[in-house]
């Protein structure tokens, strides 16, 4: 070949590798966002993934490159979320995953974002068995994060702190009973529950679980009231705690509820039973409170854009799109191994705390970090944090029909 041509064709595929710089450049940095969108953990995994992206877009993007966020439906059914993360791994192609919702649809889908090689960061399922396999397989499971919330087994923690402190030392109700419907995480959480009110000194009366679909809870109501117990723990999410509540709301069950009701957490529960929650207790990751310098500013833009306040899904979507965002700018590049390395840097000031992974790359519980507030719903509505004591906004009541 002659030199010139020799140097034309050197030239050419310079320019190419450089077209290709520039073509990748220009492309979007692309959020798969697996979630159960017919309902609002969905619905607001979904709004504050995009909330995020919007302010960091208007910022300029993350390496000159704009965020895009593309949805997939996992329901809540394994094999419709092993459907969700191949879609959005193998055809949407996206850079990072960051959702889920049920522990056991979560679990089912590891071994394919693996796999995939995608990083994952989890906002919704609470089970330790997902973090777990990080620990015992790091190189097939490194890309597993979560963000929020804290897992199944500090939320148990928190709950015995509530039994001890609350329940047994400040209202003096040292019988308690604990109900909870039969899925993972719940499992993983009752015998720590359980455990810990004992260690306290409490009595634990009953402990006991029911079926998801569950529809009359009349029998289960009148065995706790059998029980003696004068307090209700009830742990559920998938489970329908709007007839959960209404039921005992409407017989007047004489024992106080509270504990991890995950759909009653949402924004118009209250409104959405009639007012029947009044007087329940119910474990939240943040509400309307200045927790971090975020939390308010990040709650009434939510509410000003969606006209709704946002559930824990949406908290955490909201921070896991940051956190990954600033990874990927610390490591200048979206390649997997790389911003895996500066996620578990991760220090970062979120919406309910500061977020910091531990080894299994499960989020941090603790002082300043993440943690669970007790909110009860009182009349018309208002949410009133009742435990940790430090945090408490009012006084716990009790239902209206044991009132006198």
């Amino acid at each position: 070949m002659k030199p010139f041509l020799k140097w034309l064709a050197a030239a050419s595929i310079l320019g190419l590798g450089i077209s290709a710089q520039t073509a990748l450049a220009q492309q979007p940095i692309r959020i798969g966002v697996p979630t159960s969108i017919q309902l609002q953990v969905g619905r607001d995994t979904q709004n504050a993934a995009k909330l995020a992206a919007d302010e960091i877009n208007a910022k300029g993007g993350v390496l000159g490159r704009k965020l895009e966020i593309v949805v997939a439906d996992e329901t809540e059914n394994p094999e419709q979320g092993i459907a969700a993360i191949k879609k959005l791994t193998a055809d949407d192609k996206v850079d990072v995953l960051i959702g889920g919702y049920t522990s056991g649809v979560t679990l089912a889908q590891l071994p394919h974002i693996s796999r995939a090689k995608t990083i994952y960061i989890g906002v919704g399922a609470a089970s330790p068995a997902i973090t777990a396999k990080v620990k015992a397989d790091y190189d097939n499971y490194k890309y597993i994060f979560r963000a929020f919330p804290i897992n199944a087994a500090h939320q148990a923690r928190a709950l015995v702190d509530f039994i001890n402190g609350k329940l047994k030392d400040d209202m003096k109700f040292t019988k308690i009973a604990i109900v909870g419907e039969n899925a993972k995480w719940v499992q993983d959480l009752v015998p720590i529950l359980k455990k810990g009110a004992i260690e306290g000194g409490s009595d634990v009366k009953l402990a006991e679980f029911f079926d998801t679909s569950t529809s009359d809870f009349s029998p289960l109501f009148a065995k706790v009231k059998d029980s003696g117990a004068q307090y209700l723990i009830v742990i559920l999410s998938h489970a329908s705690s709007d007839v959960f509540v209404k039921q005992w709301h409407d017989a007047q069950v004489p024992i106080p509820i509270g504990g991890i009701d995950v759909k009653s957490q949402d924004a118009d529960f209250f409104t959405r039973v009639g007012g029947k929650a009044n007087s329940e207790t119910v474990g939240m990751f943040a509400i309307r409170a200045p927790l971090t310098p975020k939390t308010i500013p990040f709650w009434d833009e939510f509410v000003k854009r969606y006209g709704t306040a946002p559930v824990y899904t949406g908290i955490g979507a909201y921070d896991a799109v940051y956190v990954y965002a600033d990874a990927v700018a610390r490591a200048k590049s979206t390649e997997a191994d790389a911003v895996i390395k500066e996620l578990e840097k991760t220090d970062h000031v979120g919406i309910a705390g500061k977020l910091v992974f531990d080894e299994l790359h499960d989020v941090k519980t603790g002082p300043g970090l993440q943690n669970l507030l007790f909110v009860q719903w009182q009349p018309n509505g208002e949410r009133v944090v009742v435990w940790p004591k430090e945090s408490a906004t009012g006084k716990m009541i009790a239902p209206p029909w044991m009132s006198n």
